[in-house]
């Protein structure tokens, strides 16, 4: 029988394998952040400063532990002589996981919206405020044009990290990360144990000098001299404690009032009532027995590969709402005479959060940040610097 060719028409399209086009939100995460262990793990632009902090406090213990504990186990009792190194050791453990867990957590970022609110226009929105109410108080929340939200109270935007965080305390240098609701009160036992242990290794060192002192018949200086290894860790722990003894004591302070670092250096309180005082017993509960909240982002989280992101205009410059960049940042100080949204394809909503606040409650905001389903990201403020 004879077939009659036809032309080939046009290859029929193939399904395309979405899970082909899905990647995790931290490997398209453009803010400042860095992270580790496949997203698990988030650090601040600076996390080689988390090196640094590594070294002033292991080695130093390490030279502690050769030169003068070991020697000590021989003067003291066994078991006595054995627990100087131990409790050494273990307190330079507790430090260094007190350091990992602020330096390489969430410190609580405010997911960036995908566009501002459509209710209103940008013009107007400069240096917008709001009033909700905390605690029978009102209490002034500002909008924040790279997150394109209104923020939460006590929540700011830090320049470094380049997000908006919950409880924003400072920016921390020594640990690379900013401190905030989910990391401060680790923050705080960093610094305390750190502390701790240049008090201990302090003591110890005089403790070894005056054993020599005596069990020579010499002088102070001689016994100094045939110890060279004391003199050095005596002269560190010295001037390490002003400085972490000296965080150690503000921050107790700020605890039982209830003020962030921010908060203090802006003297936010200073003619006017804290509506988060709950009393000195009441804030240390809340610092460190109270739950930590959980991240509002999600950084594991498969989202599809190329979303076209909406972008904004500031004298003809394009910006990219998730990286907040452009020739002229408005956060900057700069007042760009034309302003223009583009919002062909927004990628999801979080619900406005201007429109929880219309109640007048701090409901609202917690309500519709926690409703954020899609990728978010962060945000410009200046940050304060730990001194």
């Amino acid at each position: 029988m004879n077939q009659v060719c036809r032309p080939a028409g046009p290859a029929m399209p193939q399904p395309s394998d979405n899970r082909s086009e899905l990647v995790r939100t931290y490997k398209i995460w453009q803010g400042s952040n860095i992270f580790a262990l496949r997203g698990r793990l988030i650090f601040g632009p600076d996390a080689r400063s988390l090196l640094l902090s590594f070294l002033m406090i292991v080695p130093p213990v390490g030279v502690f532990c050769t030169f003068v504990a070991r020697k000590l186990m021989d003067d003291f009792p066994h078991h006595w002589g054995v627990s100087i190194m131990i409790f050494a050791i273990a307190l330079t453990v507790c430090n260094v996981i007190f350091l990992l867990l602020t330096s390489a957590r969430d410190p609580g970022i405010v997911p960036r919206k995908n566009h501002p609110p459509e209710s209103e226009d940008l013009g107007s929105r400069r240096g917008r405020t709001e009033e909700v109410e905390v605690n029978g108080m009102r209490v002034q929340v500002k909008y924040c044009e790279t997150c394109m939200h209104y923020r939460p109270p006590r929540c700011s935007h830090c320049s470094i990290c380049d997000n908006c965080v919950e409880r924003f305390d400072h920016h921390c240098p020594w640990v690379g990360q900013c401190i905030g609701a989910r990391n401060y009160r680790f923050y705080f036992l960093f610094v305390s144990s750190a502390t701790a242990l240049c008090i201990y290794v302090f003591a110890f060192c005089w403790v070894y000098v005056v054993r020599i002192m005596h069990g020579e018949e010499t002088t102070i200086w001689k016994a100094l001299i045939k110890t060279p290894a004391s003199i050095a860790l005596i002269i560190y722990c010295f001037l390490l404690m002003w400085f972490v003894g000296g965080l150690t004591v503000f921050h107790s302070y700020l605890i039982s009032r209830n003020q962030t670092t921010y908060e203090n250096f802006r003297a936010l309180y200073d003619h006017r009532a804290n509506p988060y005082n709950k009393g000195v017993l009441g804030n240390f509960k809340e610092v460190f027995f109270s739950p930590i909240p959980p991240s509002k982002n999600k950084f594991r989280a498969k989202v599809q590969k190329g979303l076209d992101f909406p972008s904004r205009r500031v004298n003809g410059s394009v910006v990219n709402p998730i990286t907040g960049r452009a020739n002229m940042d408005m956060e900057m100080g700069m007042k760009p005479s034309r302003i223009e949204w583009e919002l062909d394809r927004p990628m999801g909503e979080l619900g406005d959060i201007k429109e929880g606040s219309e109640r007048g409650s701090l409901d609202g905001f917690e309500k519709q940040i926690n409703d954020a389903d899609v990728m978010e990201e962060p945000g410009v403020e200046p940050g304060v610097q730990s001194r």
